[in-house]
């Protein structure tokens, strides 16, 4: 009987070598010795006894059993071999009793290397088997910047504290994220699972993934099993998908497959720089879908997580919310929640507008409403939400965002210009996708200007006191300064915008200003002309971020009357520049503070280099902060959306 088992898995095996040799990969098994050529190993740590996910396995530790093996550990020798015999034996004892002896393997990356055992995993993973016993020692690589290396020593963290090696993610800080979804601590060393607490991951992960599978999750190639779990639970929480059954399973993959094929998709965002222009046919524009008025009008809802009063990044939304009133009148009726601070919150928020007052479309205003978002986008798809974010891919939702850099860069050109001590300030908030391109942005113009200038950067989510940042720079000789972009009416102050440093009162120079309104009104109007799906954006694919600037009205930067005629006569015409598309703020020759070339002389960064930059320009003065170093309230939006997470460290866990 067993020999019939051989010839299919052989069969199996030159199907799987036939794909392997077109995608260009080798057709045989990997082997760790060619793997760790030229590798930096810091230690071994003996795991001793445990069990092993079979998926996980996926090589040998030398070349000498290599080639028997096809790429999917299936055989590949003759029927007439001694090793097709002792296979078909292996075969027949799992059969009469399964297979028990344990193997011995080398982890190195959670990647699983045979060293004694290679026929035993052959027969587990023919038949389909979960996991295999094994001895192992885990082999631990130095830290470095490498990305799948970051994410390693994330799961060794996460192993020793749950002693789950089956998850793998692709991206960096997702085991932190699955750590705090299932209610642990990520940041407490002393804690670790109990057996209850693996049973539960073990069985919804293997119960999630049997119907990821078969929804056809294997064809996915740029995300993992592990990425697609995690985001159903960050949608649905984990301890409902605790107690989700195996229908319920297959019909949220199914709500959610869209989602899983933008997180496949290898250019996640299409970042629109411009309004989307509407394609109208003639019938459209006479019969148009949706008649808004006032007996009728467009219900729309702002999330705020706190009064907008309060926050200067609100309250510009919050303006933007007026304008709409003063535009479409009664043709559009907003409604505002001041009191999203939590998911929880905003969700229940949310699902009371769309199910009592009618609510059509949503903005949340905040990068920490993403989930939230997410959530309400799935369960409810006729819904418009849109979310105030960078950098954000979700298939569900569009996100839009303001190129604030364009004006930072005309503030800081005019304080290149002023500046009689060659010292500049800046004061930022949180180290988040944008914050990073408006302070190389303001330190380009003023070097446009001033080749010698140096900017003094300053992070306010790392230092208590405001006051004592201004008397510091001060001190230092600093005598311009770019900060806040916005005032609220329960915080007036005169420092904002960019200005001149006084031991006295500031003079206001210039205000970068955020016109929230014009996009709100622009995305409103898609809506209501019922053009919102036949935009010249590639939708299909995608996910949508507009990022729109000072082409699109969306940005301005407002100029003192205190100024010189001839410097104002010079910002504008560079402004009407950026308008005609004539000058590109992050153009030409750039450095960042390690003296690596980001840019070619003749050459642009694209949206997307500049949506994630992480560098700092090599005239800027400070760095940019790690999470471990912000105040307690600034981590939590840093942790989601910042651009460094952590410092790369020589050390790890074992």
């Amino acid at each position: 009987m067993s020999h019939i088992e051989y010839e299919k898995a052989k069969k199996m095996a030159e199907k799987a070598q036939k794909a392997a040799i077109l995608d260009d990969k080798s057709p045989y098994l990997p082997v760790l010795d060619d793997i760790l050529a030229g590798v930096e190993i810091r230690g071994e740590v003996n795991l001793g006894l445990i069990s092993i996910p079979l998926d996980r396995v996926v090589g040998t530790s030398t070349t000498g059993r290599a080639s028997s093996f096809a790429c999917n550990f299936m055989p590949t020798l003759e029927m007439n071999t001694e090793f097709a015999q002792k296979w078909s034996f292996l075969c027949d004892a799992h059969m009469d009793e399964g297979i028990h002896d344990p193997i011995k393997a080398y982890e190195y990356l959670n990647y699983y290397y045979v060293v004694e055992g290679n026929k035993r995993v052959s027969v587990l993973k023919f038949f389909d088997a979960v996991a295999v016993p094994a001895m192992v020692i885990r082999k631990i690589p130095k830290k470095t910047d490498d990305p799948q290396i970051r994410i390693y020593y994330e799961f060794l963290d996460f192993n020793r504290k749950t002693g789950v090696n089956f998850i793998w993610f692709s991206k960096e800080g997702n085991f932190q994220k699955l750590l705090e979804e299932t209610g642990t601590d990520a940041m407490a060393p002393e804690l670790t699972w109990d057996e209850t607490q693996v049973q539960n991951l073990t069985s919804a992960y293997y119960r999630f993934s049997k119907a990821f599978e078969e929804k056809g999750g294997k064809e996915l190639k740029n995300i993992t099993t592990g990425d697609a779990f995690l985001a159903l639970i960050s949608l649905h929480g984990y301890l409902h998908v605790l107690d989700m059954d195996s229908v319920e399973l297959r019909e949220s993959i199914s709500k959610m497959w869209e989602e899983f094929l933008m997180m496949n998709q290898e250019e996640e965002v299409a970042v629109a720089l411009d309004p989307p222009v509407a394609r109208k046919s003639l019938i459209s524009r006479v019969l148009r879908t949706e008649q808004h008025s006032g007996s009728k009008p467009l219900n729309v809802a702002f999330i705020f997580d706190r009064d907008p009063e309060s926050s200067d990044w609100l309250y510009a939304h919050e303006l933007g919310r007026n304008h709409l009133k003063e535009v479409f009148g009664s043709k559009v009726n907003t409604l505002k929640i001041t009191t999203a601070d939590t998911e929880e919150k905003a969700v229940e928020a949310m699902e009371d507008l769309i199910n009592n007052e009618g609510t059509e479309v949503i903005f949340t205003t905040t990068s920490q409403q993403i989930d939230a978002s997410l959530k309400i986008a799935v369960k409810y798809p006729k819904v418009k939400v849109l979310n105030c974010s960078l950098n954000t891919s979700h298939r569900y939702i569009r996100t839009y965002y303001a190129r604030l850099y364009e004006a930072k860069f005309l503030s800081g050109m005019l304080a290149g210009i002023l500046t009689e001590t060659g010292k500049i300030g800046y004061l930022a908030d949180y180290p988040i996708y944008g914050t990073i391109a408006n302070i190389n942005a303001f330190a380009m113009g003023a070097r446009t200007v001033n080749p010698e200038v140096k900017l003094y950067l300053r992070w306010t989510s790392q230092e208590e006191n405001r006051e004592a940042i201004y008397h510091l720079m001060f001190n230092d000789g600093v005598d311009y300064i770019s900060d806040q972009d916005m005032i609220t009416p329960r915080h007036a102050s005169r420092k904002f915008g960019m200005y001149k440093l006084t031991g006295d009162q500031p003079v206001n120079l210039a205000m970068p200003v955020v016109n929230w309104g014009i996009l709100y009104e622009r995305i409103l109007r898609l809506i209501m002309d019922g053009t919102w799906e036949k935009t010249d954006i590639p939708s299909d694919d995608k996910a949508i971020n507009y990022w729109w600037g000072i082409s699109a009205g969306v940005i301005d930067v407002i100029l003192s009357q205190k100024l010189p005629s001839y410097t104002v006569r010079l910002i504008e015409l560079l402004k009407q520049d950026i308008v005609d598309e004539h000058f590109t703020v992050f153009s030409g020759e750039m450095y960042s503070q390690d003296g690596i070339l980001r840019c070619e002389k003749d050459g642009t960064l694209s949206a997307e280099e500049v949506m994630k930059m992480d560098w700092l320009l090599d005239n800027v003065v400070g760095e940019i902060p790690v999470v471990d170093s912000l105040k307690e309230k600034a981590r939590t939006i840093v942790e989601l959306k910042g651009v460094r997470k952590n410092e790369i460290e020589d050390s790890g866990n074992s």
